[in-house]
């Protein structure tokens, strides 16, 4: 009979024979090494995703405000993270972070909105 080794820690394998980690512990510690790169991109743009939300849910008490650019960018708003694209019959687009909106008005202004749920 063959002995395996544990994936992780190298120590023998004791009981059926398609386990390949001791303790799981050590499986635990072998997967988390082995996604380490996707998941921390995964967890890094959600983060950025959860800034977002958070930035326009505070400047947006009233379901409908009016806040510039700079505003946005000060709070550390990125343009580039965002959920769903929402495209009107008129050509207005706009860009949720799950349920929070907003619209590219003129003169660098923008239109936060709350999608109804």
């Amino acid at each position: 009979m063959e002995n395996k080794l544990c994936l992780e820690c190298q120590t023998p394998v004791k009981g059926r024979i398609d386990k390949k980690f001791c303790s799981d512990y050590c499986r635990n510690s072998y997967n988390n090494k082995v996604n380490k790169d996707s998941k921390n991109l995964i967890r890094n743009i959600n983060n950025r995703l959860r800034k977002n939300h958070k930035i326009l849910s505070e400047l947006n008490v009233s379901g409908k405000t009016k806040v510039t650019r700079t505003k946005l960018y000060n709070n550390g708003f990125d343009f580039n993270f965002f959920t769903s694209i929402y495209k009107t019959k008129t050509g207005n687009t706009y860009f949720y972070i799950y349920d929070q909106g907003y619209l590219t008005l003129e003169n660098e202004l923008f239109l936060l909105i709350k999608k109804e749920s």
